[in-house]
């Protein structure tokens, strides 16, 4: 389903104190090992069956560039067989057929994308998350709640320049210590 019936969701896994990456890039600090054993099991079926309800994923090239690391180092490709939409201006590798390196106008290609799609997730970087969120494009944003503070770094959203309310839709504990936050945006359509 695509159209005026299609989704924008930003998402990512971010620090307790609101970091997506260090300032070098680096991800080291999402793995955890903290238990809480009154949160929710996240089983193999429950994240494929997740991960099929995505149509196509939106991300930066410095999160392309992430996400291709982890997969040389033999983590995998997190993003399946789902078209990968990458924003960049640089000259990139492009190492699977799914993946597109896009430039120009975010606004421009979310809307050519909710012409085709129906679950759109933006899922990085800070810039981008951002961006997308400044301009009244994102309908909904899920955030992953890591158990560590890390100092500093790049932050979920870069170059907000205003506030954006949020309705708060669903809250999950995981076991892994992992709580994940799903927000409706409620932006004031009168200032986009």
């Amino acid at each position: 389903m695509a159209g005026t019936d299609s989704k924008v969701t930003i998402h990512m896994a971010a620090s307790l104190d609101g970091f997506i990456a260090r300032l070098d890039g680096a991800t080291d600090w999402m793995e955890v090992s903290d238990t809480y054993d009154g949160g929710e099991e996240l089983g193999a079926e429950y994240v494929a069956d997740f991960l099929r309800s995505i149509d196509c994923y939106v991300m930066g090239s410095r999160t392309y560039e992430t996400a291709m690391a982890f997969d040389a180092k033999g983590l995998g490709w997190a993003y399946g067989d789902k078209p990968v939409f990458v924003l960049t201006t640089r000259a990139l590798p492009k190492t699977r057929e799914t993946v597109e390196l896009v430039s120009g106008d975010v606004a421009q290609l979310i809307e050519k994308l909710r012409a085709r799609f129906g679950s759109i997730w933006v899922v990085g970087g800070g810039a981008v998350s951002g961006e997308v969120l400044r301009r009244g494009l994102a309908d909904e944003v899920r955030y992953s709640i890591m158990p560590v503070a890390i100092g500093s770094g790049v932050r979920f959203f870069e170059g907000l320049d205003r506030d954006v309310a949020m309705h708060l839709m669903e809250v999950k504990a995981y076991t892994s210590g992992i709580v994940a936050l799903r927000h409706a945006v409620r932006y004031n359509r009168v200032d986009n």
